[in-house]
């Protein structure tokens, strides 16, 4: 049901929250015993934030020359994909488009991080960040969720990915928020986008140092198995010790799901 010797969610120091050279996270798939790891590095375009934490057009450039020189390394040690996560912003779609047209990837993920509230700065809806906690409750937390579920699903009809990237996401660091039925169902609705799509549903396992369970919540990975959906593991590592990370809970994990 899900193959854990491939980790499919890779960041690097590229992106500014990260630390470790991208060699360094192929070295430690490798020792894990695993057989295939694919990097997801940010994409954003037209945010305004207090940080970047996505990388640079130069960046990018350079994410692609290293990939290609460790594909060609690690050639029959270890399958190494490079792709994206694709940041949505409904001011810079066709931007966004344009840029993933002029590059050959491996692998899309698609997210939705960034809410334009009329602030100095956009609102990161998923930082665990108290100063975006605190802006989320001042929005209303229930606008930001509804706003996150409403550009998810507009996200995943118009951007070209293979995956989804944390579903639940903004649900994370607002405790006074708890999945209902009408979240539910508008996660059901990205999901039958997601299979007309024929696009993956990662399992994150950085959830488990959280809150000892991946993201997204099980009833939601029950509904994807229900629809057909495959699912992939990822590990978000930010940390090159952080590869593959709680992947060995996996299994019991899906044997729980089982009707």
């Amino acid at each position: 049901m899900i193959d854990i010797k491939a980790d499919n969610h890779i960041h690097t120091k590229l992106c500014h929250h990260a630390s470790g050279e991208m060699e360094e996270y192929v070295q430690a798939a490798i020792d894990r015993g695993l057989t295939k790891i694919n990097f997801l590095e940010h994409l954003e375009l037209g945010i305004r934030y207090f940080e970047d934490t996505w990388l640079s057009r130069d960046a990018f450039n350079y994410y692609f020359n290293e990939g290609n020189r460790l594909k060609e390394k690690y050639k029959g040690k270890l399958d190494i994909g490079i792709g994206v996560e694709v940041g949505y912003n409904p001011d810079t779609l066709q931007d966004i488009l344009a840029f993933l047209s002029k590059h050959q990837w491996d692998r899309i993920g698609v997210s939705y991080h960034f809410m334009d509230t009329g602030d100095t700065y956009h609102l990161n809806m998923v930082s665990s960040q108290q100063r975006n906690i605190d802006a989320a409750r001042t929005f209303g937390p229930e606008k930001v969720v509804r706003s996150y579920y409403e550009g998810l699903k507009k996200a995943v009809e118009t951007i070209p990915g293979n995956v989804v990237c944390h579903i639940d996401a903004v649900l994370r660091n607002l405790p006074e928020i708890t999945l209902t039925d009408q979240h539910f169902g508008w996660i059901r609705e990205i999901l039958a986008i997601m299979v007309q799509k024929d696009m993956a549903l990662e399992i994150n396992t950085s959830g488990y140092k959280l809150r000892n369970g991946p993201y997204p919540a099980k009833m939601i990975i029950s509904e994807a198995l229900k629809q057909g959906i495959r699912l992939e593991a990822a590990s978000d590592s930010h940390h090159p010790e952080q590869v593959a990370r709680y992947f060995d809970r996996l299994p019991s994990l899906m044997r729980s799901l089982r009707p």
